[in-house]
């Protein structure tokens, strides 16, 4: 684990995969981690079991045995991949359960299956008073017992946090949490006003220079590289930069990337280069889509990537846990319709090889055409 640094690029937190009665289908979900993957053009890190997952709507038994397909899934890939790609894909397990105990087992678990890192968001757990010491104490004395050790990664995210008066780890906290040489970073899935608070303290976070940040409410991307000019040209962007966003992001989680995972990476790609044209390109696709997952009752993120994901044949349910918000007509036919114009609007914007194609789709055909037109 020393020797491991912070995984840059485009995390995937991928959907659990239920049937009607609200089991796991295991087929599906590995053919959802070799979809995000996209051979190589997809997701950097597969990461399982996190809010997307749907993680405190499933038994902590579902959790497990997600983990546990994803990591043999990721490792199939990886092998496969092998010499086609500068990197393998990381597979990265969120542990969070209701009780420290089955958290601590879960995280167990993540390392007996070759788990590459560890996803902990300590405000989520019932009976956790002080996180710095959950994380030092219990956390550290069960990697220290471990002939393998794996990086862990924090997780703030107001909207599963047990007490709403304290919705994010505080600065002083991660700072201290930081300290712990296991200790790799935070997703942070917050507005842009509180992602600046971890941002800007990330410099001073450890000496090792290793702390990463990670953007969680993934389209404040193309707000964090958009390229900021003035009279003064490129200085006026780098100074922008240091004082609005301090250290600049690692990497982004996108659920959304689920359904368009290639377009999600490009979006990265493009993101950190700074290229204003093709960001303006790929943000449409992408505000698009994410505007269609809005339904006459709210927001239906889940139940819309599930959906995406049935009408790309890559899974065959789209049922959500008991608990997570649901489709139902008109607007389920309504998404459809939005998810098919987003497609061709992907296909129109940002063209191959950086548009999603499912394994019945013929990915080598895709990526002949994309080389021809590069």
């Amino acid at each position: 684990m020393e020797e491991t640094r912070p995984r840059k690029g485009l995390s995937v937190p991928v959907v659990t995969v239920l049937d009607e009665d609200g089991e796991l289908v295991e087929e599906d979900q590995r053919a959802l981690v070799r979809y995000v993957i996209q051979d190589g053009y997809g997701a950097d890190v597969v990461f399982a079991v996190g809010t997307t997952g749907e993680w405190d709507h499933i038994s902590n038994q579902t959790r497990q045995r997600v983990i546990q397909l994803c990591s043999e899934e990721v490792a199939k890939q990886n092998a496969q991949l092998a010499g086609r790609t500068p990197r393998d894909v990381e597979m990265w397990a969120g542990v969070t359960a209701q009780s420290p105990e089955e958290t601590l087992e879960n995280l167990d678990l993540a390392i007996a299956c070759g788990a590459d890192a560890a996803v902990l968001a300590p405000l989520s757990i019932e009976g956790i008073d002080d996180p710095v010491r959950f994380v030092a104490r219990e956390v550290a004395d069960l990697l220290d017992a471990r002939t393998r050790r794996i990086p862990i990664y924090l997780y703030d995210n107001a909207d599963i946090a047990i007490d709403p008066k304290v919705p994010h780890i505080r600065t002083r906290q991660v700072k201290a949490l930081s300290r712990l040489d296991f200790v790799r970073g935070i997703k942070v899935s917050a507005p842009r006003r509180v992602l600046g608070h971890y941002t800007k303290a990330a410099a001073s976070f450890n000496e090792r220079g290793e702390f990463a940040i990670y953007v969680g409410d993934a389209m404040l991307i193309f707000d964090l590289f958009r390229p900021r000019r003035g009279p003064w040209g490129t200085l006026v962007e780098h100074w922008n930069r240091w004082r609005l966003q301090g250290e600049l992001p690692a990497g982004v989680v996108a659920g959304p990337a689920n359904a368009m995972p290639r377009e999600w990476a490009r979006a990265w790609q493009v993101c950190r280069a700074g290229d204003l044209e093709r960001m303006r390109e790929v943000e449409e696709v992408l505000a698009s889509f994410r505007e269609g997952t809005r339904s006459t009752s709210g927001r239906r993120t889940i139940a819309c990537l599930k959906r995406a994901l049935r009408l790309l044949g890559v899974i065959g349910s789209d049922a959500v846990a008991t608990g997570t918000p649901y489709l139902t007509r008109p607007d389920l036919d309504r998404f459809d319709e939005v998810f098919a114009e987003v497609r061709a609007l992907a296909a129109a914007r940002i063209r191959a090889p950086w548009v999603s194609v499912s394994e019945s789709a013929g990915a080598v055909a895709v990526e002949r055409e994309g080389r021809r037109l590069a």
